[in-house]
């Protein structure tokens, strides 16, 4: 039996279900332990910090930037994001299937930093961009300029698919088939940690 872990990112443009899959593969494996990234954007109403973030001062974040304590960080508007080192390296070192909602650009940073059998990805693939778009709008409205963002961080996002380890696909309205393809990928990861 191996004793490493795999740690797996899963990358997906807003709007595409991530999460609601994610919390789906926990439901199913309570093992699979879920990476909580840092911030020092404010938490919102109803987010705990430990749970949904760690959410930290600027200086609390760049002290972890200099000593080396983050497997990857990045800034988007104005604020800090990053993937906490020790969390990841503790969980694979007792072979443990550990999950994070991670962007692509850090994504891309951690693959180069960790030994290919202890990292996979996970593209979840939701359709195009007016697909999403309409979703996010029908959530809450935006303006042109906040619309222009999310489709350059579309297009970011997707360009990832092709370099992902697993695809999982969620079309509208087939969230119960994606809900089988995100099972049958966990299984194949947790089946390369148990061989």
């Amino acid at each position: 039996m191996s004793t490493r872990g795999i740690f797996v990112p899963v990358v997906a443009p807003t709007g595409s279900g991530k999460d609601t899959l994610i919390a789906y593969a926990k439901s199913l494996y309570p093992d699979i332990v879920l990476s909580i990234s840092c911030t020092t954007r404010a938490p919102r109403e109803g987010e705990v910090d430990g749970v949904d973030y760690y959410f930290l001062s600027r200086e609390e974040f760049e002290a972890r930037i200099a000593d080396g304590g983050l497997l990857e960080w990045a800034e988007y508007g104005g604020n800090y994001y990053g993937t906490p080192k020790v969390e990841i390296e503790r969980a694979v070192s007792e072979g443990k299937l550990i999950m994070g909602d991670i962007e692509v650009q850090g994504v891309r940073l951690i693959r180069e930093r960790l030994p290919q059998e202890e990292f996979s990805t996970i593209y979840i693939d939701a359709g195009s961009w007016e697909v999403l778009s309409a979703r996010a709008l029908a959530r809450a409205p935006m303006s042109e300029e906040e619309l222009a963002k999310r489709k350059s961080r579309y297009e970011d996002e997707a360009s990832f698919k092709a370099e992902a380890t697993y695809v999982v696909h969620n079309p509208d309205g087939h969230l119960e088939v994606a809900k089988e393809e995100m099972k049958a990928v966990v299984e194949a990861l947790l089946a390369r940690i148990s061989s």
